[in-house]
């Protein structure tokens, strides 16, 4: 490793501002953050920094749908974001968001030296337009049937069956996803980028090392089909920058989308006195890289590096891609409960499980990766649990009770110890080049070592004899000195468990540390609890439940009135057993932000425990004596917080907005009770 210091700017691919963090994003947020904590600990100046990519129709879409403004919405998920990276121990130095006065210069800049070059065109383009909702519709807002296999629902650009790849006008009986009217064709001026007039440059880019060797030998399919312009503009209605010089143009979301990088690091420059140029500028002899995942490659290894030579900037030193996360061998699936939000995972399990797993996964090169979850458990127990933690946990007892926690002064074993410093190089040189799995492999070999080193020496058999104190306190130092070492080149993968054992040993986790000898600990606290079985069950069941009701909500019509297909016989509604409840007592739920937990009295000493998700409308103590309407048929479901055996029907916009029902109500309604 170089002993100079490098200046370093890293960053990751934005996450989209209209949904929640999966942990098939927490791939590439893990692969960087570990990235960038190494070179940290190398003591280069690096900075990590990201933002949501804020922009496009179905952000406005979403928020008029929950009634708010996009700026609402966007600025709801950046909190929802925030606490999801944190909690997973993904440290940016700046998390910013593309809807930004920084944004809107930086993209207001480049166009205009595109345009002063040259390199922008204007040309009439045919595309389907809502006449209900009178907007234009991007391909994903048209539905209708495959041209290839006739499957029914499919979207504009793409079948979900079959595979096939089509234009929107391709579609059999197509249909506008937001107010059900046929589409039109309408032609409206669009602004292009002539990609056509960057391809020496990106040819030769291409070809300079910045990119696997992979990536840049698919890109040669692009130059050899010709680069074709790339349409940059979108029609009013937008959400996003309007063009300059246009009245109803907008930047379409992927011109601005990379150019966040850039915001989000000039607003760290601005809070921390930083020179933007020495990073941006065209004659910058600092490191750019950025890490993305293989689906986006051509956005950044092609119009990225237009874009930055028409706003006379640099361009990036290295483009890292990943591949896809698969679980269990399969792409990630809603019914199968595979398909995890990192909010789901951070309910059942130690986020430093994943990142240890992905870590021991990852290659530098772009195939995809396998969450095994049976292999996910005996991993994490088998490497974390059985092999690191377990150095500590057989030696740091003795230390504390026989020696006051005083390490000895000398190690039995230095050869030992300075071996597992000297591994420090060729691990390091792991990380450098992002090639994680092969050194958690090294890591775990001296782990073994480790564990092998104190099975030969026994301290429980030695701490039963006379006369050996001085023997016992020796093996034991020697065996925490190297776990530290082991925890020093595990820091960048696990953080907080990286910080406690800095608090239990009373000393700093650096690369390659000198050996701690006469010196004090602290008493040994658990530092990781194994995997369960049960905890994974109950993460893919609440996957299910989360996504059923997620699925439920996007599928409603944009429209008031539902389609037929929603409707249901009279029949099947009289199956429904109203009955009127009496709550007998009600409670806040531990660790739920909306539920409360009812008892509700059915008549012939008959109760049932419910959960409603009322906890904005109504303090508990307001609810006990009242009654209430409860459909008691309904089939108990299985909560995180226990079984709920029914549903109190209530009523409102939601909030603090909400009423449950009562008998009189129910009467005024023309409800039938029991």
């Amino acid at each position: 490793m170089e002993n100079k210091m490098r200046k370093i700017l890293v960053t990751s691919a934005l996450p989209y501002a209209n949904g929640s963090i999966h942990i098939g994003h927490l791939v590439e947020y893990i692969q960087t953050d570990i990235w960038v904590r190494f070179q940290k600990m190398q003591g280069n100046q690096c900075y990590y920094v990201c933002a949501d990519d804020a922009h496009g129709t179905p952000i406005m879409l979403h928020a008029q749908k929950k009634g708010i403004s996009p700026e609402e919405l966007i600025s709801q998920v950046h909190t929802e974001h925030s606490q999801d990276f944190q909690d997973f121990s993904v440290q940016f130095d700046n998390f910013y968001s593309t809807h930004s006065d920084e944004n809107r210069h930086f993209s207001s800049h480049i166009y205009k030296g595109l345009q002063a070059d040259g390199h922008i065109i204007q040309k009439t383009i045919k595309q389907a337009f809502d006449p209900e909702k009178q907007m234009f519709l991007p391909d994903r807002f048209i539905r209708g049937e495959c041209p290839r296999c006739g499957a029914k629902d499919q979207y504009g650009d793409s079948c979900e069956v079959c595979g096939a790849t089509y234009s929107p006008t391709d579609l059999k009986n197509p249909v506008s996803a937001l107010s059900g009217a046929t589409p039109v064709e309408k032609e409206s001026e669009h602004y292009f980028v002539n990609l056509a007039n960057f391809e020496e440059m990106l040819k030769k880019w291409t070809k300079s090392g910045s990119l696997q060797t992979e990536v840049s030998n698919k890109l040669d399919e692009w130059f050899t089909d010709g680069l074709q312009a790339w349409d940059i503009s979108r029609d009013a209605p937008y959400f996003g920058f309007q063009i300059p010089g246009t009245e109803n143009k907008y930047f379409y979301v992927w011109l601005d989308a990379p150019i966040g990088y850039m915001a989000s690091f000039k607003n760290l420059c601005d809070k921390q006195g930083l020179d933007f140029d020495e990073f941006w500028a065209e004659d910058s002899k600092a490191e750019l890289y950025h890490f993305i995942g293989k689906d986006i490659i051509y956005f950044h290894a092609l119009f990225w590096p237009a874009m930055l030579t028409g706003g006379k900037f640099r361009k990036p030193t290295s483009i890292f891609a990943h591949g896809f996360l698969t679980v269990d061998g399969q792409k990630m699936s809603k019914s199968r409960g595979t398909f995890i939000t990192a909010r789901s995972y951070l309910d059942h399990l130690n986020p430093e499980y994943l990142r240890y797993y992905f870590a021991a996964k990852l290659t530098p090169n772009v195939d995809d990766i396998d969450l095994n979850l049976e292999d996910f458990i005996q991993r994490v127990n088998s490497d974390l649990v059985g092999k690191v933690v377990n150095i500590a946990s057989r030696c740091a007892g003795f230390i504390t009770k026989r020696f006051d926690g005083m390490l000895a002064e000398s190690l039995p074993d230095s050869a030992l110890y300075d071996s597992f410093i000297e591994a420090g190089a060729d691990i390091a040189q792991d990380y450098e080049a992002r090639n994680y799995n092969k050194a958690m492999r090294g890591i775990m070999a001296l782990a073994d070592k480790a564990n092998q080193y104190i099975d030969e020496n026994k301290p429980w058999v030695i701490a039963k004899e006379q006369g050996k104190n001085a023997e016992l306190q020796a093996i034991c130092t020697q065996g925490l000195n190297l776990f530290r070492v082991l925890m020093s080149y595990l820091t960048p993968i696990l953080p907080p468990m990286s910080q406690a054992v800095e608090t239990f040993l009373n000393a700093p986790m650096v690369w390659q540390p000198e050996a701690l000898l006469n010196h004090k600990i602290e008493k040994f606290k658990p530092l990781m609890k194994r995997v369960e079985q049960p905890q994974v069950d109950a993460m893919l069941d609440a996957s299910k439940e989360n996504l059923a009701a997620q699925e439920t909500a996007s599928k409603k019509p944009a429209n008031d009135n539902p389609p037929i297909a929603d409707l249901i016989a009279y029949d099947d509604f009289a199956k429904v057993d109203l009955r009127i409840a009496k709550i007998v007592n009600a409670e806040h739920v531990e660790g739920a932000d909306k539920l409360l937990r009812l008892t509700l009295d059915i008549g012939e000493e008959n109760t049932r425990n419910v959960f409603a998700g009322i906890k904005d409308a109504y303090a508990p103590e307001t609810l006990i004596g009242r009654f209430t309407v409860m459909v008691a048929n309904l089939a108990p479901r299985k909560m995180r917080f226990g079984i709920s055996e029914g549903m109190v029907l209530a009523a409102g916009p939601g909030k603090k907005d909400l009423w449950i029902l009562s008998p009189d109500d129910g009467v005024q309604l023309g409800m039938k009770v029991k």
